[in-house]
């Protein structure tokens, strides 16, 4: 990939479920290192959109480059291995385990070697490089503590760092504050915003909290009914008539 070669391109992507379009010939391109804030109303595409670009729908015309590379069609274990990570809104965790455990064992499935379940994954270097993952998200306190006990903020952030197993170059996130307490969802933030920022990591992140769309996107894209209805700064964005309208339901 050249230096100017955008880390992710949709080109007139398009997608409909039976007589609904969820994506109408969406056309977005994303540079190396941007923070990419995306709203809009229920149903307006967001989650399509991120599950078009790993591979979980594929699109029913158009294209998908990362990188520079076609990706379009492709399953998604073959878009992660490109390097594209996901969280979800409701964190993937195997609660029964400890932090560490849970950590190791996405390292070993990372490196490919996870394929029983039961398989010794307690390496000496696994187990430094989860911890040392555990620390720059500010989670090693909880390492020996079982992922049930943790609180919901210490979860979403557990359910990243996980994904950095896989040492992403483009991070997918789905509403990274849902079900955080007002008081945590900044520092929850700004945690993820400074390891994204010392490891290089492009993030696109869906989110209906407007708080933290203003403080921790550099950029946002607006949804509505499958289309990108605005795309700029938030400061632009959220002085649109039409975003206005249709996502803060301002007359």
């Amino acid at each position: 990939m050249s230096e100017n070669t955008p880390i992710l391109q949709t080109v007139d992507i398009h997608h409909a479920f039976g007589a609904v379009v969820a994506a109408d010939n969406v056309n977005v391109t994303i540079e190396t290192g941007e923070m990419i804030g995306i709203v809009g109303a229920n149903g307006s595409g967001k989650t399509t959109f991120l599950n078009l670009i790993t591979g979980y729908i594929k699109p029913n015309s158009g294209r998908i480059l990362l990188m520079g590379k076609d990706t379009t069609g492709l399953p998604p274990r073959d878009v992660t291995k490109l390097g594209v990570a996901r969280s979800f809104q409701i964190p993937q965790l195997y609660t029964n385990m400890t932090v560490l455990e849970g950590m190791l064992l996405s390292l070993a499935a990372a490196a490919g070697e996870a394929s029983g379940f039961w398989r010794p994954i307690l390496r000496d270097s696994w187990k430094s490089e989860g911890l040392a993952i555990l620390e720059s998200f500010g989670l090693e306190a909880y390492a020996d503590r079982n992922v049930g006990e943790l609180p919901e903020g210490s979860r979403k952030l557990l359910d990243i760092a996980l994904s950095f197993a896989l040492k992403p170059k483009l991070l997918l996130m789905d509403e990274p504050t849902s079900g955080v307490s007002v008081e945590d969802k900044f520092e929850v933030m700004a945690t993820l915003v400074k390891v994204l920022q010392q490891s290089d990591t492009t993030a696109i992140f869906v989110e209906h909290d407007m708080e933290v769309i203003q403080r921790y996107s550099e950029r946002v894209l607006v949804f509505g009914t499958g289309r990108v209805i605005a795309d700029g700064s938030p400061e632009q964005v959220l002085d649109d008539p039409e975003v206005k309208r249709t996502v803060l339901g301002q007359v």
